[in-house]
C-alpha cells in the first residue's frame, strides 16, 4: 500500500468522525448533503489540478512559461465565471437549479479529461539534419533522450550549449552542441489540445454556476447571528479539503504510475457522485435556494423556450466563448480588469446609493478590504498547483526514508529497521515513495487534521467574547503563507549534490500555508455572508472568487517567472531551477510576511466596521418551532447549539 494512502486512512477516520459529529449533532441536516456535494466536486477539480502541469509540460511538451500562463487562463477564469453564476441564481434560477446545473457540465468536461490525445513530439535540428527526442515515463520515472543513429543518448546542459553523453566518435553529432548551432521544435497533436481546451471550458462554465451558489446555500441554512456559523463554514471547508487530499492522493497516484487518462477519468467519476449526492438530497435542503420570488422561469423568451431554459442553453453556448478566451492569456488578462472594474463600481454604487445606513456601507466596506486580502494570500498560495509542483518533481527528493539519522544517540531508519517494520521504498506492506503530485496532498491533509481544531477554538473564543476580529485574523493568514515560503529560502543549503532539498521542508511549507488558509479562507467564506446585503450576498459571493481569478491569473505569471528550460519535459539544469525556484519564493515570502503585519496594524482601526454582524447577541435567535424544523434540534430561542 502506498505510504500516502496509508497515512491518509488514518487521517480520514481521526478526523472524519468527530467532525461528523459536529455536524450531526450541532448543525442543519442539509449541511452534510452540502458537505459530500462539494466534497465531491473538489475530489474532481484538485484531481485534475494536481497533475494539470505536469500534463502541460510532459505530455503536450509546453514550455514553463507557457504551460503557467495556460494553468493561470484556466484557473482564473474558473472564478471569475462564478460572477455570471451568481447573478443568475440571485435574479432568476436560484442557488439549488445554478449549482444542479453547473455540476452537469463539470461531468461533461472531466469526463472528456480522459481523452489524453497522442503525447507531442520533439525534433532537434544541426546541421541540416534532425533527430528525434524520445521521452517516456511520467514524474520521477520520465526518460528522456536523443536518438542517434538508432541508439539512445542522455543529454544535459554544457556550458553554452548541450552535452551528449556516450557518443561514438563517427557520430554524425558533436558530443558538445552550441546553443546557436541547433533548434528544438514540437509537434503536438491539435486534436488532443482542442479536446483538451473544450475540457477545461466546460469546467470553467460548471464551477461558474455551482461555486458561488454552493457556498451561498451554506450560509442560508443559518439565521442572521447565529453563532454555529463560523463553525459550520470551517466544518464545511474540511469537506472540501477531504475532497481535495483524496483526489491528490488518488488522481495523483494514478495520473504519474498508469495514465493520465486514468487520474483525469477518476476526476470525472467523483464530479458524478458529487451530482447524484446534491440532487438526491434536495429534500434536506428545507427549501432553500429556490428561484426569487417573480422570476417566472416557465415564461417563454425564445418562442417556445422558457427563461429557465434559455439560460442553460445560453450558457452552453457561451462554452465556446470560454473556449477562445481560456487560449487567449493576455485576453484574459483584460477581460479579468474589466470585470475588476465593473465589479468595484457596482459594489461602490451599492454602498453610496443602495446602503441605507452607515452599518450597512461599512460592512460592504470591511467586506471589500477583506476580499482585498484573499487577492494577495491566493496569489502566494495558489502556486501550489505550478511553481510549488514543479519545485516538488525537480528540486525535492521525494523518498520518505532517504537515510538514517542519529535520535539520542541511537542510529534511526537504517534499511534493516525500516524493512522490519515493512516501511521499504518498494515493500510488500507499505510503499515508501510518493509522487510529486501526491506532494498537493499536503495542504489538504494538514487541514483535515487541524480544520476541526480550528473550528472548535473559534466557537470556544466566540463564546467567550474572545474571537480575534476578521482582519486580525487575515492579517495572521498572509503572514503564514509568508513564512511558509521562507521556511524553504533558509533551508537552502540543505540541498544536495544532486539539487534537491529535503521533503521535510516542503511539508513545512505546506503546514505554515494550511494554518494561514484556516485563519483567512473559510474565515472569509463566512465574513462575506454575514456583511453583505441579503439582495446582493450571491454576487459578493461571485466577487469573493473574483479575487481568487486575479490571484490566480498573477500567480500564472509568477510561477513562469520560476520556470526554467526544459527538454521533452525534462529541466535541463537542475541547479538553476533551483535558484529560480528560491529567488522567486524569497520575493513571495517577503511580501506576504509585510502585507500580513499591515493587515494585522489596519485592524485595530477598522474592527468597529462589522457593526455586530459576528455577534449573535445582536440579532434576535430563530424561535423554538424554526430551529427544530430547521435542523432537528432543540434550543431555547436565543440559545446557541454550536458545540
Amino acid at each position: 500500500m502506498n505510504i500516502v494512502v496509508a497515512l491518509g486512512l488514518i487521517i480520514t477516520f481521526a478526523t472524519g468522525v468527530p467532525v461528523m459529529m459536529q455536524i450531526f449533532k450541532n448543525h442543519p441536516r442539509g449541511l452534510i448533503i452540502l458537505f459530500f456535494a462539494e466534497m465531491w466536486e473538489r475530489f474532481s477539480y484538485y484531481g485534475m489540478r494536481g497533475i494539470l502541469i505536469f500534463f502541460l509540460t510532459q505530455h503536450f511538451l509546453f514550455d514553463d512559461a507557457t504551460a503557467g500562463s495556460t494553468y493561470g487562463s484556466y484557473t482564473s477564469l474558473v472564478y471569475l465565471l462564478p460572477l455570471l453564476g451568481g447573478i443568475m441564481a440571485d435574479r432568476f434560477i436560484g442557488t439549488r437549479k445554478a449549482v444542479a446545473f453547473g455540476a452537469l457540465l463539470l461531468v461533461a468536461g472531466h469526463g472528456m479529461m480522459a481523452f489524453e490525445g497522442r503525447p507531442a513530439t520533439e525534433t532537434l535540428t544541426y546541421a541540416g539534419q534532425t533527430y528525434q527526442i524520445d521521452a517516456e515515463g511520467r514524474g520521477a520515472a520520465r526518460d528522456v533522450a536523443i536518438v542517434v543513429d538508432g541508439q539512445k543518448y542522455k543529454f544535459e546542459p554544457a556550458e553554452n550549449g548541450l552535452a551528449i553523453q556516450g557518443l561514438p566518435a563517427t557520430s554524425t553529432l558533436p558530443a558538445v552542441i552550441p546553443t546557436a548551432d541547433y533548434r528544438i521544435e514540437t509537434t503536438r497533436d491539435m486534436a488532443g489540445v482542442n479536446v483538451f481546451y473544450l475540457a477545461v471550458s466546460l469546467i470553467i462554465m460548471g464551477v461558474g454556476f455551482l461555486k458561488p451558489n454552493i457556498s451561498t446555500i451554506v450560509g442560508q441554512l443559518y439565521p442572521q447571528g447565529d453563532p454555529r456559523r463560523d463553525s459550520g463554514f470551517t466544518l464545511y471547508y474540511y469537506g472540501i479539503n477531504l475532497g481535495a487530499f483524496w483526489a491528490a492522493v488518488l488522481c495523483g497516484l494514478l495520473g504519474q504510475t498508469v495514465g493520465w487518462w486514468a487520474g483525469f477519468g477518476l476526476a470525472g467519476v467523483g464530479m458524478a457522485l458529487g451530482w447524484v449526492v446534491f440532487v438526491l438530497g434536495k429534500p434536506l435542503l428545507q427549501g432553500k435556494g429556490e428561484p426569487p420570488v417573480g422570476a417566472d422561469l416557465k415564461k417563454p423568451v425564445l418562442g417556445p423556450i422558457n427563461r429557465e431554459w434559455s439560460i442553460y442553453l445560453a450558457s452552453i453556448l457561451g462554452v465556446g466563448v470560454v473556449w477562445f478566451m481560456v487560449q487567449r492569456n493576455a485576453l484574459v488578462g483584460w477581460v479579468l480588469g474589466a470585470a475588476t472594474v465593473a465589479s468595484l463600481l457596482f459594489i461602490l454604487y451599492v454602498i453610496v446609493k443602495v446602503c441605507e445606513s452607515k452599518a450597512q456601507r461599512e460592512r460592504m466596506m470591511l467586506a471589500l478590504v477583506l476580499i482585498f486580502g484573499s487577492v494577495v494570500f491566493f496569489t502566494l498560495f495558489e502556486q501550489a498547483g505550478t511553481s510549488l509542483n514543479l519545485f516538488a518533481d525537480r528540486n525535492v527528493d521525494l523518498s520518505i526514508t532517504p537515510h538514517a539519522f542519529q535520535f539520542l544517540g541511537m542510529t534511526v531508519g537504517t534499511p534493516a529497521q525500516l524493512a522490519a517494520a515493512g516501511l521499504t521504498p518498494s515493500g510488500l506492506w507499505i510503499d515508501a515513495t510518493i509522487t510529486a503530485a501526491q506532494t498537493q496532498s499536503f495542504n489538504a491533509g494538514f487541514i483535515l487534521i487541524f480544520a476541526p481544531i480550528m473550528a472548535a477554538l473559534w466557537a470556544f473564543l466566540a463564546k467567550r467574547k474572545l474571537d480575534p476580529n476578521p482582519t486580525m485574523k487575515f492579517g495572521l493568514g498572509l503572514l503564514q503563507v509568508g513564512l511558509g515560503f521562507m521556511v524553504v529560502v533558509w533551508g537552502a543549503g540543505m540541498a544536495d549534490s544532486a539539487f534537491q532539498m529535503p521533503l521535510l521542508l516542503l511539508g513545512l511549507l505546506y503546514l505554515f500555508h494550511t494554518t494561514g488558509e484556516l485563519f483567512l479562507s473559510p474565515v472569509g467564506l463566512s465574513e462575506i455572508t454575514k456583511l453583505s446585503m441579503a439582495k446582493v450576498v450571491s454576487f459578493m459571493m461571485a466577487v469573493w472568487f473574483l479575487a481568487s481569478s486575479i490571484a490566480q491569473y498573477v500567480g500564472g505569471w509568477i510561477a513562469g517567472l520560476a520556470g526554467t528550460e526544459t527538454v521533452g519535459g525534462q529541466v535541463l539544469n537542475p541547479g538553476l531551477a533551483l535558484r529560480t525556484s528560491l529567488e522567486v519564493f524569497n520575493m513571495l515570502g517577503l511580501w506576504g510576511m509585510g502585507i500580513g503585519v499591515a493587515f494585522i496594524v489596519v485592524s485595530f482601526f477598522i474592527k468597529g466596521w462589522s457593526h455586530g454582524a459576528n455577534n449573535g447577541d445582536d440579532h434576535p435567535g430563530p424561535a423554538l418551532t424554526d430551529r427544530g424544523q430547521e435542523d432537528g434540534n432543540v434550543a431555547a430561542p436565543r440559545t446557541s447549539t454550536a458545540g
